[in-house]
């Protein structure tokens, strides 16, 4: 679980939408809150990791690609390790997601990726 507050979430989410830049304050905040999970999720967003479906957001990590909906994802970290009840403890999948809606950079592509995944 976060140790940070909830509202420390919202207020780095609040930056980046006004901003539309992921600037070093608000890097710092996102670091603060999600430590490693923040600096991967940076780092996914910086190397254009996260694609934009006509169906889903899905982020790129080393060996798989993770599906990112309604503000959750497929991945173990969500299952296993994230409180479910705590809305601020996200994996980096989803706060990748997130930086990258906000300051423009999700790579899109105008297709389906229930499609797509068919042929990987």
């Amino acid at each position: 679980m976060s140790s940070e507050s909830p509202d420390k979430e919202i207020d780095w989410k609040r930056k980046l939408e006004e901003s539309g830049e992921l600037n070093s304050d608000i890097t710092e905040d996102i670091l603060q809150e999600h430590g490693d999970r923040g600096r991967r999720a940076i780092e996914a967003v910086s190397e254009k990791r996260v694609k934009e479906y006509r169906d889903f957001t899905v982020v790129v990590g080393e060996t798989e690609e993770y599906v990112i909906e309604n503000n959750s994802c497929n991945c173990d970290d969500t299952k296993y390790n994230l409180d479910q009840n705590d809305p601020t403890d996200l994996c980096w999948h989803v706060i990748a997601a997130t930086i990258a809606r906000y300051v423009g950079e999700l790579d899109h592509h105008d297709m389906w990726y229930t499609e797509v995944r068919d042929f990987l």
